[in-house]
C-alpha cells in the first residue's frame, strides 16, 4: 500500500480516474445457444458495443459486430443457423468497478483486448472499451505528423502520412487519406518534439463502424477515413512514461480531470 505521503506532487491536480468513472453501466448477458440472428437484434436494441455470452458456470466469451462480420457474414453463412458460442472471442478479461484507469490501460495493453467487462464484487456491472479509455481525460488535442505501416505477416505491407489529433498513453486518433478495417493491425511511428527520438508503436484500429451490409453485397465494414481510433499494443514501460510526461505537459493550464 502506498504512503500518501509519498506520492508525487502533482498527484493532487490530477485525481484517480476510476473505471467507474468512464465504464459505459450494464452488461447484457446472454446463453451460448442463442442465435448469432438473435443476438445482433438485441445488440442493436440495447445499443451495446458487445454481449457477454455465458457459455457454462465458469465459460464466458464476447460477441462483438466485427465478430458476425469476419465469422458469419465474410464466410457466407446464415446467421439464425449459427449459435454465438462459436463466434464468440472465448477470451474475457474482467476488472473491478473501483481500479484505477491507469490499471484498465494495463491490462488492454497486456492482452491485446479492446473490451473489458466491468464487475462489482464479481458481479458484471459495466463494460470498458479502448475508445472509452482513449477519450477519458488525460488525452492530448495536438497535430503530429506520423506514419502509418500496415502489418502483414511478419513484415509491412502499404504505409500512409496521417496526422495525429489527440493522443494518450493508451492510444490514438488520428486523421488518414486511406480507410482501415477494423481490427487492422499497424505500426504508427512519430516524434514527440525534435530533441526526442522517434516512437515507434503497435497498434489496432478500433471497430468504429456499426454492422451494415452495403446494399446489394454480403456486407463490408470499414473505417471512416477522415478519422481512425487506434488503440497501443504492447507499448514498453519507457514509452508509456515518454508519451504520459508529454500529455501532461501539454495539457492546457485549465485542464480539471474531475
Amino acid at each position: 500500500m502506498v504512503d500518501k505521503h509519498d506520492q508525487q506532487p502533482n498527484a493532487a491536480d490530477h485525481p484517480t480516474i476510476l473505471v467507474a468513472h468512464m465504464m459505459t453501466p450494464g452488461v447484457v448477458q446472454i446463453p451460448g445457444d442463442v442465435s448469432v440472428t438473435e443476438a445482433a437484434s438485441l445488440m442493436e436494441r440495447e445499443r451495446m458495443s458487445c454481449l457477454l455470452v455465458k457459455d457454462s458456470e465458469s465459460r464466458f466469451g464476447l460477441m462483438t459486430p466485427t465478430d458476425i462480420v469476419k465469422k458469419v457474414v465474410a464466410q457466407g453463412l446464415e446467421p439464425d443457423d449459427i449459435e454465438v458460442r462459436t463466434i464468440m472471442t472465448r477470451s474475457v478479461q474482467f476488472i473491478e468497478y473501483d481500479r484505477a484507469m491507469d490499471e484498465a490501460s494495463a491490462l488492454m495493453m497486456a492482452t491485446g483486448t479492446p473490451i473489458l467487462i466491468v464487475t462489482k464484487e464479481n458481479q458484471p456491472v459495466g463494460v470498458l472499451t479502448a475508445r472509452d479509455l482513449l477519450l477519458s481525460p488525460k488525452r492530448c488535442v495536438t497535430n503530429i505528423s506520423a506514419t502509418i505501416s500496415v502489418i502483414e505477416g511478419e513484415g509491412t505491407g502499404d504505409e500512409h502520412q496521417v496526422s495525429i489529433s489527440q493522443l494518450s498513453h493508451a492510444g490514438a486518433s488520428v486523421e488518414s487519406p486511406a480507410p482501415l478495417r477494423p481490427e487492422t493491425r499497424i505500426i504508427l511511428s512519430f516524434c514527440l518534439s525534435e530533441m526526442m527520438s522517434p516512437l515507434t508503436i503497435r497498434g489496432t484500429v478500433l471497430d468504429n463502424a456499426r454492422v451494415e451490409p452495403l446494399s446489394g453485397t454480403t456486407g463490408s465494414l470499414m473505417t471512416s477515413h477522415r478519422g481512425l481510433e487506434i488503440q497501443f499494443i504492447d507499448l514498453s514501460p519507457a514509452d508509456q512514461s515518454r508519451i504520459k510526461a508529454w500529455v501532461l505537459s501539454n495539457l492546457p493550464r485549465s485542464f480539471d480531470p474531475s
